[in-house]
């Protein structure tokens, strides 16, 4: 069961009508936040929070995984997200993609860079998460639960590195390049998307070493129970209970973690793996 944002990935041509915007000369910096298909989702919060903190924001969508999921895909959810952006100032791209192919990170980065301009943050927030336990995981669900939480991001990231142009940070401390990617620490009963999202912190904490020539910090963010449609009643409650300040997470705390992270104030948390929880037990 998920606690993180639904998937995306490569470029397919989407029948949604998206606002596509030229790029003029670059004022502000662009994020790239994968995994924004649903208005009440974790990536469109943290969309939301970066878009009036001042990026430009390019995203990416799957529509075909919703819609094999209970919540159901949301009707125009690109294009609604795509026009509060721009309400709020930012230029968007929206990006419709399916992370399954190993070609699909250079392809969202190709179309990011062509419509807005350098990628100085990159969100991972996309997910591939369908419940099963170590008995009854079928082979072709951990498969594809691994290349899309783990091989996908893995990609991205090197992309990302591949491609970064900002202000390097040796020896001076004065990096401009952020990546964030979110976690779940959940296990017992779904096996593959527990064990992706492990293995996806592991190259995530990498990346903040091994990028650190280039001026770029990486964290990893353990959002806790966020309700986004995918929880009942029962369970409801019961994480409710669990969390001493008897409330569930909100897209809006997570983003605003990383709003923090993003920022120039949050340079010296790196390589780091941070629950924003409200204390929930694990």
């Amino acid at each position: 069961m998920t606690i993180n944002e639904q998937p995306s990935a490569a470029p397919e041509p989407t029948s949604e009508p998206v606002p596509e915007q030229a790029a003029p000369e670059q004022a502000r910096p662009v994020a790239l936040i994968t995994g924004v298909g649903r208005s009440i989702g974790i990536g469109a919060g943290i969309a939301r929070q970066l878009a009036a903190s001042g990026w430009d924001i390019a995203f990416t969508y799957w529509t075909p995984y919703d819609r094999r999921m209970e919540w159901g895909a949301e009707d125009g959810a690109a294009a609604a997200i795509a026009k509060e952006l721009g309400d709020a100032g930012a230029r968007t791209a929206a990006i419709e993609a399916d992370l399954t192919g190993p070609d699909a990170p250079t392809r969202i980065f190709d179309e990011a860079e062509q419509r807005l301009g350098p990628v100085t943050a990159l969100v991972l927030s996309h997910a591939e998460s369908v419940d099963s336990g170590l008995l009854d995981t079928t082979v072709e669900a951990f498969d594809r639960h691994f290349a899309v939480n783990t091989r996908a991001s893995w990609l991205l990231i090197r992309e990302y590195g591949l491609r970064f142009r900002g202000e390097p940070g040796a020896g001076g401390g004065t990096g401009t390049g952020r990546i964030v990617a979110l976690t779940s620490d959940h296990t017992v009963g779904n096996l593959p998307y527990g064990a992706s999202k492990g293995a996806l912190d592991r190259i995530t904490l990498a990346a903040a070493h091994e990028l650190a020539h280039l001026g770029v910090t990486a964290n990893v963010i353990n959002p806790g129970p966020v309700d986004t449609g995918w929880m009942n009643d029962e369970l409801r409650t019961a994480l409710t209970r669990g969390t001493p300040l008897g409330r569930l997470g909100t897209p809006r705390d997570t983003a605003h973690l990383v709003d923090f992270l993003c920022s120039p104030q949050g340079q010296w948390v790196n390589g780091q793996l941070l629950k924003s929880n409200g204390g929930a037990a694990s």
